[in-house]
């Protein structure tokens, strides 16, 4: 199973252009994947923590999910670690 270890953040300013990030995208072998987010205007991030949300077989963010409905915000490391592997147990996403 995939967690937070296995991800690789990026540098990026978001379409807004006024604040920063740090952003991570995988994609899991079920067909859905997990998008995390860290900055100054994300749920969680000026505390160090992190926001998440699930992306669909086509990397664009799911609202159908059995994990939730919306994104994840104020999470720690392990708690990412835990979404991930319970995203990674989803059934495979048609």
């Amino acid at each position: 199973m995939k967690t937070f270890n296995d991800l690789e953040f990026k540098s990026q300013t978001f379409s807004t252009g006024y604040y920063p990030a740090i952003i991570s995208r995988m994609m899991f072998d079920n067909g859905y994947g997990i998008s995390v987010v860290q900055g100054e205007h994300t749920y969680g991030g000026k505390k160090g923590l992190y926001e998440i949300a699930v992306l669909d077989g086509d990397g664009k963010l799911c609202y159908t999910s059995e994990i939730t409905d919306d994104v994840i915000g104020n999470l720690t490391e392990l708690e990412v670690s835990d979404y991930m592997i319970k995203i990674q147990k989803l059934k495979k996403y048609e």
